[in-house]
């Protein structure tokens, strides 16, 4: 998956928008005002994501290019390379899990704001 693909992914989620609150090159894609995914532009293709952390261990022990994230609490964040190990259904399948995460953990009247 290239930028692209990562972004348009994160933004066909529901009430999913995107932002540039550090910088130009750091892509923030956010659910309820609260991230939960974020996209370096100006690297290799890479996505932070947020996890549960004991599946944030597990995933950084079987897959290479999942390692914990840099500048993110490393208990709850992971950044994966897409450097071809990881195919594109199970990104997929882990920006799902962020996004459901955050979305799951929005109080009520966030979520009924988003309606």
């Amino acid at each position: 998956m290239n930028h692209e693909t990562l972004r348009e992914y994160c933004l066909s989620k529901k009430f999913a928008t995107e932002h540039f609150p550090f910088d130009d090159v750091s892509l923030v894609l956010k659910v309820g005002g609260k991230m939960f995914a974020l996209i370096p532009l100006d690297e290799a293709p890479s996505i932070c994501l947020k996890c549960d952390p004991e599946l944030a261990l597990e995933l950084r022990e079987k897959y290479p290019a999942v390692e914990a994230a840099f500048h993110f609490n490393k208990k709850h964040w992971n950044q994966v390379a897409m450097d071809g190990s990881v195919s594109e259904s199970l990104v997929k399948k882990w920006i799902d899990h962020s996004y459901n995460l955050v979305y799951s953990a929005l109080t009520k009247k966030v979520k009924q704001g988003l309606h």
